[in-house]
């Protein structure tokens, strides 16, 4: 701050102005407060020199900016138009986001990168712009470039350099994986001793098969060619690793390496791998039980042999948590232990391999899948009625499955049209089964913590779910190989940046959605005043406030001047900073 003075032919006007850089990073000043005439001075002054308690004041001032104390008055004219394509709102949601990147050491591990291959661009710069955009403003690298423009930090990276960089992440790929998970060491206790494994596509818009873009089952029913996405978590939710394959890979045969990957670049060997019915074929559960490693993986019951079936339905040997007794389901009252979870378990051998199988039993899901079934032959028998349909489908969730066709009268003739009908048999054979789900494993422990650890599959399919609708991983528009690699790297990471935030402020009674989430973050935009910083212009809520309490720095003050949001940029990047400049973090704390 300094005092300005303005001299003209009849009087002179005092002023308070102040340096700054303008948004081109030249060097201007402002007036901040007009302090008046000469002789408005002497009735402010008193007694005192009029000039010297200028001078004072606009000390005062400069202290209580240094202090972040200063009440700042901004001023607007009706009538002055703003300055042609000057941005003057932008977004500061993705520094919450960049706290997180910079624990990790992300950036790091681009420079290590950088240093190894002698690039000329700043890889850094382009995977946390493309980390930030993925979550915040999913879309092409195109329009991730254009939208990470709405930051407080501006990209200088150019297009050519982001897909040049794509080709770089895909080749060093299993080597940031690596890198990254020992780094999230520093940041607490990682479960990676029991880890979950799924795998899922993505479709593509373009049509022809080329490299890992190949026709396969399409979890989404959709005529495209996919790529296969296999993803390790651990137990709270947190990804571990991943693979891509050709879209028509088989899953069975990906787990296998994705646990060498593990031992060999994560320095895990020691892990109990929990996964679904469609990865659990015989060689898996063998791999899986050799050394360190043990499995646990859902069973199908129908596929299981006669006596094993037979002794799974039977209503007898039921077991029951903190309870010694053994029950009959067939005289049970269902009201009476509708929330009740029965379990009993045995050794079997198949195919020359021992292995535990846990069959459990529930009311609550047996009435579950009763009202699903009726559902779905009310519209198998709506579709008999119509006589339309194609039938012969094998997914256990289409209603067709339950109509069949016949091509011969009663006199045993061949029929000119086939006439539909309901399975009945089908029916009831499916409602043997209501309430029924079986795990198998090689592990000895009790069948409940056995049980409740399985039940955690959930949070790898929510995080697929994440994936293909709030980040909008799929379509895939990259041709190349590499690149595609790359683009599910960054949706790998962003996944893992998001969950990091997401545990961080859904402690306690708190408890977010990730859609709630995003949506704090993008509406998180400010507007910013020359000379002086930026105003927020989101809402302050229990959200914003749970974000601002673990991130150790606010934004939602009146103002946020352009020192202090300098200093905020800097600790999310984990800069030192001398006490003194520490002035909006402390409130943080308050």
């Amino acid at each position: 701050m300094k005092l300005q003075v303005s001299k003209s032919q009849n009087s002179t006007t005092y002023y308070v102005a102040k340096s700054f850089r303008n948004e081109k990073g030249n060097i201007s000043s402002k007036i901040v407060e007009r302090l008046g005439s000469l002789e408005e001075l002497k009735a402010k002054a008193g007694n005192e020199d009029p000039v010297l308690w200028a001078k004072r004041y606009v000390k005062e001032l400069s202290i209580l900016e240094k202090e972040g104390n200063r009440k700042i008055n901004v001023e607007y004219s009706t009538t002055q138009l703003l300055d042609p394509n000057q941005q003057r709102c932008f977004n500061g949601g993705y520094l919450f986001l960049e706290k997180i990147y910079h624990d990790l050491k992300l950036d790091k591990i681009c420079e290590d990168i950088s240093q190894k291959y002698k690039v000329e661009y700043d890889l850094n710069e382009i995977l946390s712009k493309l980390l930030y955009t993925r979550i915040m403003y999913p879309g092409s690298k195109l329009s991730s470039l254009k939208d990470a423009k709405r930051f407080i930090e501006q990209p200088k990276c150019e297009l050519h350099q982001v897909y040049r960089a794509l080709s770089l992440l895909a080749k060093e790929s299993d080597e940031i994986q690596s890198a990254v998970y020992k780094n999230s060491l520093n940041l607490g206790e990682r479960k990676s001793t029991i880890v979950y494994y799924d795998c899922t596509n993505y479709f593509f818009e373009i049509e022809e098969e080329k490299g890992l873009r190949r026709y396969g089952h399409s979890k989404e029913n959709r005529p495209n060619p996919i790529v296969q996405m296999g993803m390790f978590m651990d137990m709270e939710g947190m990804p571990l690793a991943f693979c891509i394959n050709p879209g028509n890979t088989n899953e069975q045969i990906t787990l296998k390496p994705m646990e060498d990957k593990l031992k060999s670049k994560f320095d895990i060997s020691k892990v109990v791998v929990c996964t679904d019915g469609g990865l659990s074929s015989t060689e898996n559960r063998k791999n899986d039980s050799i050394g360190e490693r043990a499995f646990i993986t859902v069973q199908s019951l129908k596929k299981l042999k006669r006596h094993l079936q037979e002794w799974s339905l039977q209503p007898t040997g039921w077991h029951l948590k903190d309870s010694d007794k053994t029950f009959d389901l067939s005289t049970l009252n269902p009201e009476d232990y509708g929330d009740a979870l029965f379990y009993k378990d045995r050794w079997m051998n198949e195919n020359d391999f021992e292995q535990r199988i846990i069959v459990t039993f529930s009311f609550k899901y047996k009435h579950y899948l009763q009202r699903t079934r009726e559902m779905q032959i009310k519209r198998a028998a709506e579709l008999v009625k119509s006589g339309v349909g194609k039938v012969n489908t094998k997914r256990s969730n289409d209603c067709k499955r339950f109509i069949v066709q016949t091509h011969c009268t009663t006199d045993g003739e061949i029929a000119q049209v086939a006439s539909l009908s309901l399975n009945q048999e089908m029916i009831e054979q499916e409602a043997r089964f209501d309430g029924f789900y079986a795990i198998c494993t090689d592990l000895e422990d009790h069948c409940i913590d056995i049980i409740k650890i399985n039940s955690g599959r959930w949070i790898i399919e929510n995080a697929f779910r994440i994936m293909k609708t709030e980040f909008e991983a799929r379509p895939v528009f990259l041709q190349r190989d590499d690149r595609i690699v790359a683009h599910f790297l960054t949706c790998f990471l962003s996944l893992l940046l998001f969950k990091y935030l997401e545990k961080k402020i859904n402690r306690g009674r708190n408890h977010f959605s990730p859609e709630d989430i995003i949506t704090a973050l993008t509406d998180m935009n400010f507007i910013s005043v020359q000379g002086e910083g930026y105003i927020p212009v989101y809402t302050r809520t229990n959200l914003t406030n749970a974000l601002h309490g673990t991130a150790g720095f606010r934004t939602d003050t009146q103002i946020v001047t352009k020192k202090e949001m300098r200093k905020i940029i800097s600790y999310t990047k984990n800069k030192r900073q001398k006490k003194d400049d520490l002035t909006l973090l402390h409130i943080a704390n308050k």
